[in-house]
């Protein structure tokens, strides 16, 4: 599930997701406020029918509304994805992340997702790229890359 506010006019074409997943497996569902947002992705993160519930935030949440929607996924063994700029996190997040796309002329999935923010303490950055053919993230350590590896790409 996807759930935005209505007055985000931008959606984005379900079948750009086909490469992972049924773009007809893709519910979406606009709300009035973030409020409304925030509720629909608890009951949404709570039923337990809705693996991944994804929310398109506009303002910042508190610590409480932070908990209630951690609570939820756990109760209905979901993931809820909180887009949020940056500096708009909340404490009750059990990680936070970054990701910003990499310039590779022959590879325009590449990307580089940072763990900026993890409870269990281990930070660390990764280089990952989307491979269509075995519908896998491919990360490749910075030793594994060098020229002369053992394990270096052909």
């Amino acid at each position: 599930m996807w759930v935005n506010e209505n007055w985000q006019v931008g959606q984005i074409n379900p079948a750009g997701f086909s490469s992972f997943i049924r773009p007809q497996d893709l519910l979406f569902a606009k709300a009035k406020s973030q409020t409304d947002v925030l509720a629909v992705a608890e009951e949404a993160l709570r039923s337990g029918a809705i693996p991944l519930v994804v929310m398109e935030l506009s303002a910042p949440i508190n610590l409480t509304t932070g908990r209630r929607l951690q609570l939820a996924a756990e109760a209905g063994q979901a993931t809820g994805l909180c887009i949020i700029q940056e500096n708009m996190g909340s404490n009750a997040a059990e990680s936070r992340w970054r990701c910003t796309p990499l310039f590779d002329v022959k590879d325009s999935t590449l990307q580089r997702w940072e763990l900026i923010k993890n409870k269990s303490g281990t930070l660390s950055v990764w280089d990952v790229k989307w491979d269509a053919e075995t519908r896998r993230i491919i990360v490749v350590s910075k030793n594994a890359q060098r020229a002369g590896s053992a394990r270096a790409p052909n």
